[in-house]
């Protein structure tokens, strides 16, 4: 029972590498694949430490995150099901330089990267399938790195706010964001100090732009919040 409930959470959430694996090569994920369930702000690894497991998040929500000067924190990214992380440090053989920890109570799947390794020496179409989420990231974090650096505080804000729409969509009501982040995670995704998120913020709801409640923030007029995150 224990190892079909296993498969099935494999093979539907691995879904993506699971149609290029062989026989042999599931039965090996299968054998090596380990669950975790983290709470809240819980870490899942820290900089600094040897990168031993691709990661999948399963469910929850996941941000990667880097401590900067006097310990002010920069999100790098915001991870959803069904996406892969934690496995570009092993593979340029260096420790990590950025944390990784549970947005909200989150499940997440393990697999030794050691093994992941060995599959991509045999398995051409699994090493391509690493090149492309490699190549994406890196072509995601340009354009982020060019985005934090050119656009005022007006533009980061409202290119927060889209990012966190695309990622994780609305609740049933077609405008509320799905998920909820405090007024510093927000300052934290979008490179500027609390204050600041929290003055654009009301900037926004008094250009009913947004209707904000406690950390959830409902969106009312998304064309608007796109124009001012494209021109910045």
């Amino acid at each position: 029972m224990i190892k079909s409930t296993l498969e099935k959470i494999i093979s539907e959430d691995l879904h993506e590498i699971w149609s290029i694996l062989a026989d042999d090569e599931k039965r090996l994920i299968m054998d090596n694949f380990i669950i975790h369930n983290f709470k809240k702000n819980q870490i899942i690894y820290a900089e600094g430490d040897e990168p031993e497991y691709l990661w999948c998040l399963i469910k929850g929500k996941v941000k990667k995150f880097k401590d900067g000067i006097g310990g002010r924190q920069q999100i790098l990214r915001l991870h959803r099901p069904v996406q892969y992380f934690g496995y570009r440090a092993y593979f340029a053989e260096e420790k990590y330089v950025s944390s990784a920890a549970a947005f909200e109570a989150s499940t997440v799947g393990a697999v030794p990267l050691s093994l992941v390794k060995t599959l991509i020496t045999k398995n051409s179409d699994l090493a391509w399938f690493f090149i492309h989420e490699l190549s994406r990231n890196l072509g995601g974090s340009d354009t982020k790195i060019v985005n934090l650096t050119q656009k005022h505080i007006r533009g980061r804000l409202a290119e927060a706010l889209i990012i966190l729409k695309d990622n994780y969509g609305y609740e049933d009501d077609n405008s509320t964001l799905r998920i909820y982040m405090s007024r510093e995670d927000l300052a934290n995704l979008s490179n500027m100090t609390t204050s600041n998120a929290i003055r654009t913020l009301t900037s926004f709801v008094n250009e009913k732009i947004i209707i904000v409640d406690g950390r959830r923030i409902k969106i009312t007029n998304e064309p608007m919040l796109r124009k001012i995150s494209k021109f910045g």
